[in-house]
């Protein structure tokens, strides 16, 4: 595996050996200095350029970063859509390990790019830019809920969990786990967010899909959060379902008391027991109550 000081080199040298690259720009993790080290982190490197269409019509041009695993252009694909600023994207997986992904932003599209608090400068051939301010994690730290949102992620918790039951009563696995772990956990990680602000005064962040949440989150709501990860079997499903609701409900209760929000308690005390009521249905019912 190439070592990072071999990557830099690379990186830099092919943009100073390149006229059309006017500016290297670096963003994410390896600008943050609370983010993990790991063999795993990737290069996020823009090329600020001229003539893009010079690159995207060459191939071949990007053969000098090493040899490549896999390859994607998430601009040339339908889903998700491209971002339509005129940027082209190279996510590149080298077969020594090493990652990068490298973004090309044309040079008269400059004064229009969305900057991010994570970025370093790298280069920059004609003084284009002011210093940079030191890097932090500002616009990743998780926000306060308004009322709306708050109330929108208990609603959808617990309207979507229905449907889960539903699934699991009737044994389609998976829709059953598709409504759980696409929508169910996903309002939860987002109510576990919050949770993470209120408990830190919004100054940290568990990271993307709360990959950092085992260190932000008390063990015993660690423990609840390890249980909803469930295999195939279905009563194990439905334990997960139901710790997904006291978690829900402990998280909640926190973010609503600190951010002077009402939590639907009315909504969590009927869905939950229709849910342990479901889960009890004998399989040949022809009537639900």
């Amino acid at each position: 595996m190439r070592s990072e000081q071999d990557m830099f080199d690379l990186i830099l040298g092919t943009a100073r050996d390149d006229e059309r690259i006017r500016a290297v720009i670096m963003n994410g993790s390896r600008t943050n200095p609370a983010a993990r080290r790991d063999i795993f982190q990737d290069y996020d490197i823009v090329y600020v350029v001229r003539d893009i269409a010079s690159f995207i019509n060459d191939p071949v041009w990007i053969d000098r970063f090493g040899e490549r695993m896999i390859l994607q252009l998430p601009d040339t694909m339908g889903d998700p859509p491209p971002q339509g600023d005129g940027s082209f994207t190279y996510l590149i997986q080298f077969m020594d390990g090493n990652r990068i992904d490298l973004n090309l932003f044309p040079l008269d599209k400059l004064p229009d790019r969305q900057e991010e608090s994570l970025r370093v400068l790298l280069l920059d051939k004609d003084g284009l830019f002011a210093p940079f301010p030191p890097p932090d994690d500002r616009d990743h730290l998780p926000q306060p809920p308004s009322a709306r949102a708050f109330a929108d992620c208990c609603n959808e918790f617990w309207w979507v969990s229905t449907y889960v039951a539903k699934g699991l009563w009737r044994q389609e696995l998976t829709y059953a786990k598709s409504m759980m772990d696409e929508i169910v956990r996903g309002e939860l990680l987002k109510m576990l967010t919050w949770y993470v602000g209120v408990q830190t005064g919004f100054t940290r962040s568990p990271g993307k899909y709360g990959k950092y949440l085992k260190d932000c989150l008390p063990a015993d709501l660690w423990v609840l959060l390890e249980k909803i990860y469930a295999d195939a079997d279905y009563q194990h499903t439905w334990d997960a379902l139901l710790v997904m609701g006291e978690l829900f409900r402990r998280a909640a209760h926190e973010v609503a008391a600190h951010q002077g929000l009402t939590y639907p308690q009315r909504d969590d005390d009927r869905v939950s027991a229709h849910l342990r009521y479901v889960r009890a249905l004998p399989p040949d019912a022809t009537d639900m109550y």
